[in-house]
This record gives C-alpha cells, sequence and structure tokens, in this order.
C-alpha cells in the first residue's frame, strides 16, 4: 500500500541503513556513529539507524534454519565471533550480549527445532541483526552519543499473504504497510532519544511471531521505515559510492550515476545493480522519500541520489549483464490465432512456481527467459517443467545464456544512435532482443560464453555513439578507476602557460583563422619515443602535418619521414635541405606506377601490397629491395573511417596471399627486406602491437628475407579531459618483451598524430554569438573546411575562449563555421564563459594532425595561415 500524504510527521526523521560490511569494524561503527550526529545537527533532524547482521552471518544463520547437521557448532562460532567483537569495542561481553547469546543458543533446543517450523526458522534468521544493533546501540552509547535501541518488529507489520503465496513466503518473505497512522508516527517520536537504532530484515507476522523480509530485507526495512516516518531522506550506506553505469569490476571505466529518478534506478536495480535490492525503491517513490547511495568509507563522496524531482535526461543510464539466464523456446504450429495458448503456456509456468522475465513472440513460436536471481531453476525443475509443456508445443532449453540490458529513458528514440552496439551483437549469435513497454530498457540475451569481456567494447560504443550522455553532469560523475586513484589526468596543455597564451593571442591579432604549431611539443613528444629502447627506427608520417618547420625539428631529432605520394617525398627533400632520401619510407596505396619507379630511382625504401602490381609491371620492380604491407585481417581504431584492417580496408596484402607474393618476387629476383602492418588510428590497448609484431615475426621467417618489422603509428592522444595519456611504459615494455621473443627483426614505427596533434592549436575569431529555441551557439570565421576531422570523423576537440581563458566556464554552447553544410559543426555542448561575446579569440585544441593537412577551399574560404612558437 502507498503511503499516505495526509498524515503529517511531528519529526523531521532521516533514515540511515548500513549493511554488513559497514557495521563489521570497529572503526565502520565510528563512522557510523558520526554520520547519524551529523545528520541529525546538519538537518535539525532526528535520525534512525537500520543495521544488517554482521557480514556472513545471515548465512550462517540459514544453514542453521535449513537443519545443518553442525549446527551446534556454528551457534557457537557464531557466539565466540559477537563475543570477540564485543571485546574489540570494549564492551562488557555478559552484560551487552548475555542475553541475546541466550536466546540463539536456545533457538537449537526449541521443540520447533525438530521439525524446522517456518516460524522457528524465521526466529533463527532474526538472531544476526538483534546482535548487531544490540553491540552498536551499547557502543555508540559508550562514546557519549544519545543513541537508543528498538526492536523493528514493534513498528514493521507484514501485511496480509496474497491468496496464491506460499507458505514459505508468508514467513520468510514478506512485505510490510506503508501506510502510516497519525497514532504511529506520534507513538514513534515518543521514542526518548534523538538516535535511535533498529534492525532490517525482520518485522511482525500476523500471528505476533517474527517474520523475515527476504532478500535485500535491510534496504527494504530502510524504505519501509523511510515511508512511514515520511522521512527527509532514506540514505543507503554501502561499500560502493553508488549505482554505475555499468559493474566496476568489469568495466573500470563506468562513471558514477550521480543522480537517476525512482523509475530508472528500479530498472537498473532489477538488471544488475546489485548495490541496492529493487523492492526498496517502491515504498520511498510512493512515498515521495528520496533516497541516497553513499559509501561508508568514503562518505565524502557524491554518491548516487534517488528522488522524483530529477530532470528527465534522455539516455542510456547504465548497462548490465545478469549470468546464468535460461531460455524457454515453446513452438508449435497450432499456437498460430489460436485463443487462450499463451494462458495455457503460463498457467504451467504458475503451477511450478516460476516467474517469467522476458518474453519474445512470433506466430509459431513463444520463448520466455527464467532469471536465475528470482526463481529456484535447476535441472530437475526444468524437467519437470518441459515436461508438462511437452503436452502443448515443442520445448527447447537454452542454457546458459546471458542477458545485456541497457537502461535508460526514450530507448525508442535512442535506436538510431546504437549502429554501434547492433554490430557488436551482430558478431555474437543473439537469442533474443526485448524492448520493455515502459520505454526504459532494451535486453539481448545471447551464449554466457560470448558475453564475456562485452561490457567494456559496448560501453565505450555507447559513450562514442552520444547514446550514454556522459555530458550530463547532473547525472554522470566520475569514473570507477578516477575514484580509486587508478587514472592518469593528462597534463595542463602548454598554451594554457602565460607567456605562450599572451604569443597566440597576439598572432591572433594579425589574423584568423589560423594554425600555430608549438615545437617544444613536437620535440618532447619525439624524445618520448626515441627513450624507447626496443625502437630501432623511427619515422614520422607526415601526412599529418607537413609544414616544414614541423619536419626539420624531427628530422633533427633523428627521425626517419614516412611519405604516401611522390608530391610528399619532393615536399620533405625540399623543405629539409641535405635529408637523405634513405631516411624516407615510402608507403602508397593504389599510387599511379610511376611513383614507384621514381622513388625507387631516388633511393627511397619502399612498400608495396599487392601480387597485382608485380604481375602488371614486372619491370618497375624487377631485382628491387622493398618492404610489404600485409593485412593481418583485423583492425580498430577510433572510428570506422581509420580502421585500415580487415577485408573491408583497402590497405594490405591479404595473409592468404603471401605465398604467391614470395613466388612471384621471387621469380622478378625481388628481395623483400622489410614487413609493414598498420591496423589503424587511435588504439590504447598495448597488446595491439605486441600481437602485430608476433603475427608479422611468423610472416618474416617464412620469408626468410626481412630484416625489420614496422608496426605502424596510430598512438593514441588524449584529446578531451576524460582521456588518459597513452602508456608509453606499457608500450615499451611490451616491445622490449616482443624483442625478446624475436630478437632476429628490427622494430619500426612511424606516428604521425602522436607527435604532432597536441602540438597545434587552431586559432579563429568569434564572429556570432546567438540562441535559437534555448541552443546557444557561437559562430567562428574558420569552419570545416580549416578543421574537417569533427565532421568526418566526429573527432572531439576541447574548445576554449583564449580570450577569457581565466572566467568560469558555466554555460554549454554549440561552436560552428560558416560553411553552408548542416555538419558544419565542430562540437555541441562546450563548456565556455557566459561572457563570451563576438571578437573573442576562440581555440581548438589538439589540432596539430590532419588539421591544415585536410584543409580545403570549400565555399571558395582561403585556406588558414600557418605560424611556429619556438621558445
Amino acid at each position: 500500500m502507498s503511503a499516505s500524504p495526509a498524515v503529517s510527521s511531528p519529526d523531521r526523521w532521516i533514515v540511515l541503513k548500513f549493511g554488513g560490511t559497514s557495521v563489521s569494524r570497529r572503526h565502520r561503527w565510528d563512522t557510523i556513529g558520526k554520520l547519524a550526529k551529523k545528520r541529525g545537527d546538519d538537518n535539525d533532524a532526528r535520525v534512525l539507524v537500520v543495521v544488517s547482521a554482521l557480514s556472513g552471518v545471515t548465512n550462517e544463520l540459514t544453514a542453521i534454519a535449513d537443519g545443518a547437521v553442525d549446527s551446534a557448532r556454528r551457534v557457537e562460532a557464531l557466539a565466540q565471533r559477537h563475543r570477540e567483537f564485543a571485546a574489540e569495542l570494549d564492551l562488557d561481553v555478559e552484560a551487552v550480549l548475555g542475553a541475546r547469546l541466550s536466546a540463539l543458543q536456545g533457538l537449537l533446543a526449541d521443540p520447533r527445532a525438530r521439525s524446522r517450523t517456518l516460524d522457528w526458522q524465521a526466529e533463527v534468521l532474526a538472531q544476526g541483526e538483534l546482535l548487531s544493533s544490540t553491540l552498536g546501540a551499547a557502543y555508540l552509547r559508550a562514546q557519549g552519543l544519545d543513541m537508543g535501541w528498538m526492536d523493528a518488529r514493534e513498528w514493521l507489520h507484514a501485511v496480509p499473504p496474497a491468496p496464491n503465496q506460499s507458505e514459505w513466503s508468508k514467513r520468510l518473505s514478506v512485505n510490510c504497510t506503508t501506510a502510516p497512522s497519525a497514532e504511529w508516527r506520534q507513538r514513534f517520536a515518543t521514542q526518548p532519544s534523538r538516535l535511535l537504532i533498529t534492525q532490517g530484515f525482520i518485522s511482525r507476522h500476523q500471528d505476533g511471531g517474527t517474520a523475515i523480509l527476504g532478500r535485500g530485507g535491510s534496504d527494504t526495512s530502510a524504505a519501509y521505515f523511510g515511508a512511514l516516518l515520511g522521512a527527509k531522506r532514506v540514505e543507503i550506506w554501502t561499500d560502493v559510492p553508488g549505482m554505475f553505469s555499468a559493474n566496476p569490476k568489469e568495466v573500470p571505466d563506468a562513471r558514477l550515476l550521480t543522480r537517476l529518478d525512482y523509475y530508472e534506478a528500479q530498472e537498473i536495480a532489477t538488471t544488475g545493480a546489485k548495490v541496492l535490492h529493487p523492492r526498496s525503491i517502491k515504498p520511498c517513490r510512493d512515498a515521495g522519500v528520496p533516497m541516497a547511495i553513499l559509501d561508508t568509507e568514503r562518505p565524502e563522496l557524491p554518491g548516487t541520489s534517488i528522488d522524483g524531482n530529477a530532470e528527465p535526461v534522455p539516455g542510456v543510464k547504465a548497462i548490465s549483464r545478469r549470468n546464468g539466464i535460461v531460455l524457454v523456446s515453446m513452438e508449435s504450429m497450432a499456437m498460430w490465432q489460436q485463443a487462450g495458448f499463451l494462458s495455457d503456456v503460463f498457467e504451467v509456468f504458475k503451477r511450478h512456481g516460476l516467474s517469467v522475465d522476458l518474453i519474445g513472440t512470433a506466430e509459431t513460436n513463444v520463448t520466455v527467459s527464467l532469471d536465475p536471481s528470482e526463481n529456484l531453476v535447476n535441472t530437475d525443475a526444468l524437467a519437470a517443467l518441459s515436461e508438462d509443456l511437452a503436452r502443448l508445443c515443442r520445448v527447447k532449453i537454452i542454457v546458459p545464456c546471458a542477458a545485456i540490458t541497457l537502461v535508460g529513458r526514450g530507448m525508442r528514440s535512442l535506436l538510431h544512435k546504437l549502429s554501434e552496439v547492433w554490430a557488436t551483437f551482430g558478431q555474437e549469435r543473439v537469442h533474443m532482443i526485448s524492448q520493455s513497454s515502459n520505454d526504459l530498457n532494451l535486453t539481448f540475451v545471447i551464449d554466457e560464453a560470448d558475453a564475456d569481456g562485452l561490457l567494456p567494447v559496448l560501453h565505450e560504443a555507447l559513450i562514442d555513439s552520444g547514446a550514454m550522455p556522459v555530458y550530463e553532469g547532473g547525472v554522470f560523475g566520475v569514473r570507477w578507476r578516477e575514484l580509486n586513484g587508478q587514472f592518469r589526468p593528462r597534463p595542463l596543455p602548454w598554451w594554457h602557460d602565460a607567456g605562450k597564451r599572451d604569443a597566440l593571442l597576439r598572432l591572433a591579432a594579425k589574423s584568423t583563422p589560423t594554425y600555430v604549431y608549438d615545437l617544444a611539443t613536437v620535440r618532447e613528444r619525439a624524445r618520448q619515443l626515441k627513450a624507447i629502447a626496443a625502437i630501432d627506427q623511427r619515422y614520422y608520417a607526415i601526412k599529418a602535418n607537413s609544414h616544414p618547420a614541423i619536419l626539420r625539428a624531427l628530422a633533427e631529432e633523428g627521425f626517419g619521414l614516412e611519405c604516401v605520394s611522390l608530391g610528399e617525398i619532393r615536399h620533405v627533400l625540399a623543405s629539409v635541405p641535405g635529408f637523405a632520401p634513405s631516411r624516407i619510407l615510402f608507403t602508397p596505396s593504389f599510387a599511379p606506377p610511376d611513383e614507384y619507379r621514381q622513388a625507387f630511382e631516388l633511393g627511397v625504401n619502399t612498400t608495396i601490397d599487392s601480387v597485382e602490381i608485380l604481375q602488371r609491371w614486372p619491370e618497375v620492380f624487377r631485382g628491387r629491395r622493398v618492404w610489404l604491407r600485409i593485412d593481418l585481417g583485423h583492425g580498430g581504431g577510433h572510428h570506422a573511417k581509420v580502421n585500415t584492417g580487415g577485408k573491408h580496408s583497402k590497405f594490405g596484402l591479404s595473409v592468404q596471399r603471401v605465398d604467391e607474393f614470395i613466388d612471384t618476387a621471387r621469380a622478378l629476383g625481388l628481395t623483400v627486406t622489410g614487413l609493414h602492418a598498420h591496423m589503424g588510428s587511435g588504439i590504447d590497448n598495448r597488446e595491439h602491437w605486441r600481437m602485430m609484431f608476433d603475427e608479422l615475426a611468423g610472416f618474416a621467417r617464412r620469408i626468410g628475407s626481412v630484416e625489420t618489422i614496422d608496426i605502424g603509428g596510430g598512438l593514441p592522444i588524449p584529446y578531451s579531459e576524460d582521456d588518459e595519456p597513452f602508456d608509453l611504459e606499457g608500450y615499451a615494455a611490451g616491445l622490449a618483451e616482443m624483442k625478446q621473443v624475436h630478437p632476429a627483426f628490427r622494430i619500426a614505427i612511424e606516428p604521425g598524430r602522436f607527435l604532432v596533434a597536441e602540438s597545434g592549436v587552431l586559432l579563429a575569431d568569434a564572429t556570432q554569438v546567438i540562441e535559437k529555441d534555448g541552443v546557444r551557439r557561437v559562430g567562428l570565421d574558420a569552419g570545416m573546411n580549416a578543421l574537417i576531422r569533427p565532421a568526418l570523423y566526429d573527432a572531439w576537440h576541447d574548445i576554449a575562449n583564449l580570450s577569457r581563458l581565466d572566467e568560469v566556464r558555466e554555460l554549454d554552447f554549440g561552436v560552428v563555421g560558416p560553411i553552408c553544410e548542416s555538419s558544419d559543426v565542430f562540437a555541441q555542448r562546450v563548456k565556455l564563459p557566459a561572457t563570451t561575446a563576438p571578437g573573442d579569440v576562440m581555440l581548438i585544441a589538439d589540432a596539430g594532425a590532419y588539421g591544415f593537412s585536410m584543409a580545403s577551399t570549400y565555399n571558395l574560404r582561403a585556406l588558414p595561415g600557418e605560424e611556429v612558437i619556438d621558445v
């Protein structure tokens, strides 16, 4: 029943619930006492503390209630544990616990113990909370707190059972009334202490005995008390900081969910989050009592707030996985348009006491899922179910399965953003897809083995697509890794330096849009790569940025230069006087044969990647020394358009044709001295390069003449505050290990972005600042013709108001350009000062790679300028 809003509380109450891990250590009780006092003082309120049994105690009591043969030993072990804890708390053990321990031990001699009646089992199960709350109340009083103890069974009363309820659930999994009365609240308010402690998990049965709330009982007890008291808030204190966008144990980048409404929280709890039992939400929702999930060890963290006033934010809030799902597939041609078929089927499930979770239907098939957390699903139960169902249809049991669920408001409106999610599931066998009727979740059921490692991939895809709006600061907080000190923040960008900022503003005053490159940053990145001892040859991919000053700086640092066209080769030779052609690596793709011929004549190291080119123009390659680019059949990267591996990529020779290439090359007297692979860009997995080197080494041994293995580039940079700097130490360690395994081969790399991206910024003037239907936009004199990466790759670049860099960035703006295209948008939801105005100098960060090199004069707009800072 819902709480009656007409009854007002004589006192303001805050309910704090603490679980088993929170009540099992002395320092935790110190924290409980401090929190209870602080909550009361700060809110001018009275505080009710609801506690669970000590960690692990309920499991022991359950074994005793189930008739374990060593129950006497278990009881004595429990008694001894509580005596030792009382001594640790500096309490008089006999005075505090004597009566309680006698009651526990007396239950074994109770006449009901022989037949293990349900009312006796309830009494046994209740002892854990009665012991922990008694200990806690005594300890906190000894610390000087006005802490009173109360028996929850005097206040929480089980509702009358439903007609079809089992005898077990009538006693050991009850619900309680949440309909308060003025008399109930006034009587509660007469408790003499300002702070009270009571038990979770237990309540009063209609016959006057003890009743148990079942799974999640302590959370639910706190919610019942909160609803009955019309509390200001119910706080669930546990050992994690709140609900997360995924299980942090599986997804270290899971985000803390700082605020949810009741319905989203209910879905997240129901579909996998263990931090809060879903039963506990409804009482608070019906009574309009806000909830919070908080960390006992880290009370300063914001936790998760749950209430009815949370602003609705469309998008996926969480992704979860439930293992052990059982699918029951029922097929029959006779079900088509047969009235009552589903009724007959579900009557069988009811008869076997099984609750159906998901349902999928077709003309001749109905498939349902059974969640083991809500059912007793074992081989015998399934066999009996199948036998009865077989009288109605053909039955197939599919086990074990996993349910992957996306939870969030407006799932139907998000389907267009889920293309990467659909693609990921397309690689696995999907047995069922179910969308909830309340538009709050979308579930995929797959084989359990296929779910391993899937959650991090899906979580990242949801963020990248915008389906999980992590930019909504009112909903999403920090990552799990950040909370645990495992996140390496990127350093402050070079343009925050006062001197360099002033230099940038002077350059912007001369002309915008203008690219500016900081050569000190280029040299720093070069020296980081030079420090990796396992790498023998380092090339810079000049397509990223071919500014002559950058080429000269990297040549001075000992880097070779990688070119992809004859034009780039000539540009290098003209820009870097005296640069030896042997230090150039030419890696063309589908280039005209004359480019290869001229590269050979210049003495440039040249890469080829097909058999056909040898067969069509043998005279160009006869007797040459070349590198061979192989496509290893897989790739990766920050966007599908930078994935350069697999059969859909135009790059590289298929591994299936390596032997054919070797035979053709030998017939021409062509010698392969290097192997090359580049699988994508922006890959941050160190294992990627280890695996690539290992695979290429296998081919190198087959070929026999290979001296160098080039593992490409693609090293990522942190484009946003949410990105970590690339783990160079891990990268170096992985290559060193591979070098030990394959000492015969030199290692070459050819990064571009890593060396120059962070060195460059694009300066532009703000031309207009407008508001349209609640959306603020800043227009720039630079557009997608100057920097195409956001339009082409959905790439993110931080954007700052350089003129007001020290002001608070408080409002969201869209930042757009002057090009006549809807895609001429640099970014949405960019935090900028509210004072941003036309004439301000705007800075687009990390634009040193693939910025000017991909610029155009589209719309007949001039190319941006280029400047260099070298201080």
